[in-house]
């Protein structure tokens, strides 16, 4: 404090927010003699960009996955969303339909217990971004996918998923299996939802126009073709997933700041 009495810096009792409860920072604590005018607004901003500056957002990425394909992307975009400042992954699978016995008939190798299953619907709320991957059953996403969406009519009714960005990524078994269509199907979801569908375009550069390779992946998402299984997803194929976790974060991340 300078002579003359002036006035003792504000000591500002921050709060830390997430996602899903965005509150305005907490009025100013002053000790000592009061502020003038102009230092409490001044001190009520720098606790509003310290507030936002710790603030956290999240995107679930919500998938499906028997083979492993869509598993691979999942895990190639988390790292692309990880990569941007402020805005973190999270991983779930959404609970598997088919019978033990049917998945062995199928040849299925287990799911990994590292990647949680998701506890119910519920929980996309706490989402600030949607990523949602499934194979392709005949040009639309697999039951499994289909099923977790069912379960969403409390939060359809209640529009909380409304204004929430969200993409997809696929896999399918042939080039004209539905990397595409599936897309399209599956944004009918997003709608009744009133979230918004956000797709990469063009945006991965040159590798979308490269025609030197076998590649999956639309301007609606990143995508694997699968084969009959045994097929692993391309190097080109993961940076594209990488590269649509980082467009997704980067759009988030400027719908949340404004």
């Amino acid at each position: 404090m300078g002579k003359g009495g002036g006035c003792v810096p504000s000591k500002n009792k921050l709060q830390r927010t997430n996602s899903n409860n965005r509150s305005k920072a907490p009025e100013p604590v002053i000790s000592g003699e009061p502020n003038s005018g102009a230092t409490a607004d001044r001190d009520a901003n720098l606790a509003t960009e310290s507030t936002a500056a710790v603030q956290t957002l999240k995107i679930f990425i919500v998938f499906y996955s028997m083979y492993g394909h869509v598993e691979d992307l999942a895990r190639r975009m988390k790292k692309g969303v990880d990569a941007v400042d402020g805005v973190e992954a999270v991983l779930y699978r959404v609970p598997e339909t088919l019978s033990d016995e049917v998945l062995r008939q199928m040849r299925a190798p287990p799911k990994d217990d590292d990647i949680p299953e998701i506890a119910s619907a519920a929980e996309l709320p706490a989402a600030d971004g949607l990523l949602f991957g499934f194979p392709t059953r005949y040009g639309c996403m697999a039951a499994q996918m289909k099923a977790f969406f069912d379960s969403t009519g409390q939060l359809w009714r209640e529009q909380k998923l409304a204004g929430k960005p969200a993409g997809f990524f696929v896999s399918t078994g042939t080039q004209g299996g539905g990397q595409e269509t599936t897309a399209w199907t599956a944004i009918t979801q997003l709608a009744h939802h009133g979230m918004l569908f956000v797709p990469i375009g063009y945006t991965f550069g040159a590798g979308m126009f490269k025609m030197d390779s076998i590649r999956g992946g639309t301007p609606y998402g990143a995508g694997v073709f699968a084969g009959d299984g045994s097929r692993e997803a391309t190097e080109t194929e993961l940076a594209l997933a990488e590269h649509q976790g980082r467009y997704m974060a980067a759009v988030t991340k400027r719908l949340a700041h404004g």
